[in-house]
Parts: C-alpha cells; structure tokens; sequence
C-alpha cells in the first residue's frame, strides 16, 4: 500500500479566502490592463489647470502657423512650468512632410537645452501626435504629452505604432 505524502493542513479563516490565488489575479490583471490603463485617454479635470494654460500656448501656435499659410497644428513641450520648445507646423511652409509641430517643438527644446533628452518634460499638442511624432516624443524621452482642446491624456509616448 502506497502512504500518501505528508502535507501540513493550511489554516484558513472564513474572511482570508485563498489569499494566493487572489494576489495571483491581481498581478495577472494588472499585468494585463496595466498598459492599458497608463494610456487611458481620461479628460482632465474641469477648472483651471495648468494644462490650459499650456495648450493656449499651443494654440499660439497654431494660429501662426495658420498665418503663414500652413496646416493648422502646434505644440509646445514644457519642463519644470516653462516653455521649452515651441512649434508651429511647417509641412508647407519648409516643405518638409517631417515638419510637424510635435516634432518642431522637440527640436527646438533640443536646441535651446543642448540636450537629446527630455526626460520629465510634458508635450501640449493641438491634436493628437501622429506614429512619427510619437516615436519622436519617445526617444527624446519626453515624459507625457496632452493633445486637444478637451486635453485628453495621451499618457507616456510610446516608440511602436499605434493599432
């Protein structure tokens, strides 16, 4: 007759359930909807917020690019409550299909901070950024980007595109 193994008896109260198999769902769940929840596109919340005063700038923007006859976008990128890059659009006006306005106030922030990266910085946009713009966002390491006027949250930008 085989004895079957001694296995110590797991005390259990009535208000701890299995509390491994819970934890295990939780990281699972988290693993799982935790990307999906970082990129949520939540509206901001009503009031005066610093975002408004950030897309305003943004808007500037849009508006000179709309003077000089381009497409009507702009950003700013902001760093520590300042304005660090600014750009209007310049597709036309350069003849550039790489002159976005995402990409043009990257540039300059670049230019202006003589550094690559933008770690802890925000990106305000008009609209939402395109794939480039994003990846663009993504390896000057901007930290958040902002787009439109209800200011939704694109959240981290991300290097891969978007499905």
């Amino acid at each position: 007759m085989i004895q079957p193994r001694y296995r110590p008896e797991r005390k259990q109260t009535a208000a701890s359930g299995d509390a491994g198999a819970t934890r295990r769902w939780v990281v699972v769940w988290l693993l799982w909807c935790g990307p999906l929840l970082a990129r949520s596109q939540a509206l901001a919340p009503a009031g005066h917020t610093p975002d408004v005063r950030w897309y305003e700038a943004a808007a500037a923007m849009k508006r000179l690019a709309q003077s000089w006859g381009d497409q009507a976008y702009g950003a700013v990128l902001v760093l520590d409550d300042h304005v660090v890059g600014e750009g209007p659009s310049r597709v036309i006006k350069h003849g550039d299909p790489n002159a976005h306005a995402e990409r043009e106030a990257i540039q300059d922030a670049q230019r202006r901070l003589k550094r690559t990266k933008l770690t802890g910085s925000i990106l305000y946009s008009t609209s939402r950024p395109c794939a480039a713009c994003e990846a663009a966002a993504a390896a000057a390491s901007v930290s958040r980007m902002v787009f439109g006027d209800t200011l939704q949250d694109a959240g981290v930008p991300r290097a891969v595109p978007r499905p």
